[in-house]
Order: C-alpha cells, then sequence, then structure tokens
C-alpha cells in the first residue's frame, strides 16, 4: 500500500514536472551600460563594431542602419511562444559611417499577425475548382474575344 503510493506521488510528480514552462533567450546580449555609451555624433562604425560587436542584422534596404535584437520568451508544453521581453537596439550611420542615431524600442513594437484560415481572400468572382480547370475551353479563337480573328 505505502509503495503504490510513494509509486504514485513520484509519477504524479513526473508528469506535472512536464508541464512546466520553458525559458529561453534568443538574439543578442545587449548590456545596458554599453548600449548608452553609443552616441550620435560621437561614435562611428568602428567604435560600435567594438563597443557592441557584430549587429544581430543590418537593414534590408540600408546598410547603413545595424539591429541589436534580445528577446527572451517563455512557452508551456505545446502551446506558441510568449515574448516576455523584449529590446531592440537600431543604430544609423551616415556614408561616412558615422553614427547619426540610436533608437531603442522594447516589445511594444511587435506586430501580430493572424492568418485568416485556410483561404486567402481575394478580390473578383469567387471560382470553384473545375471552374478554374476548365473555365477557358471553348473561349479561345471565339469572336471578340482577345486574340481572335475577325
Amino acid at each position: 500500500m505505502v509503495k503504490r503510493s510513494v509509486a504514485a506521488i513520484i509519477g504524479l510528480g513526473i508528469a506535472l514536472s512536464a508541464c512546466t514552462g520553458i525559458r529561453e533567450h534568443k538574439g543578442f546580449v545587449i548590456d545596458p551600460t554599453l548600449a548608452e555609451g553609443i552616441q550620435a555624433g560621437v561614435d562611428n562604425r568602428e567604435s560600435v563594431l567594438k563597443t557592441m560587436g557584430r549587429p544581430t542584422f543590418t537593414g534590408q534596404f540600408d546598410p547603413n542602419e545595424w539591429y541589436y535584437v534580445s528577446r527572451d520568451t517563455t512557452q508551456l508544453a505545446f502551446r506558441d511562444p510568449k515574448v516576455m521581453q523584449q529590446s531592440v537596439l537600431r543604430v544609423q550611420f551616415d556614408s561616412a559611417g558615422n553614427v547619426t542615431n540610436v533608437q531603442r524600442t522594447g516589445k511594444e513594437t511587435i506586430a501580430k499577425v493572424d492568418p485568416s484560415g485556410d483561404k486567402t481572400p481575394t478580390l473578383g468572382r469567387d471560382k470553384s475548382f473545375f471552374q478554374e480547370l476548365f473555365g477557358n475551353i471553348g473561349t479561345i479563337s471565339q469572336p471578340g474575344l482577345p486574340g481572335s480573328k475577325q
């Protein structure tokens, strides 16, 4: 009887421990003291590189923008991860390589994208699969349609 109770308690403890949250850090580890030391008009590309290291990524359309991104998430079992804290440091340079702007943002800039089911909304007529497949039969070379000869 006692062995069964102990086994049941151990089994329950193992089952409950499987539901604990998973905490994870992703991205750059931003040191706030070093990040606050970067100033526009004072620093340049080399000094930022020596102070902060390589950026997480550079701007897609402008290579003179460097981003340092840090994110802490937590996840319970198979649910989507939830962002607990996020920090983004954006450093902009001019063409000479001098810092022109330093911007810090947090998790308020996260955008939630909610897909609308399994069907993409489109403008225009709603056609069935067979209308799309066989819709052009008989329309080619008919008088009055594009591509026809009169």
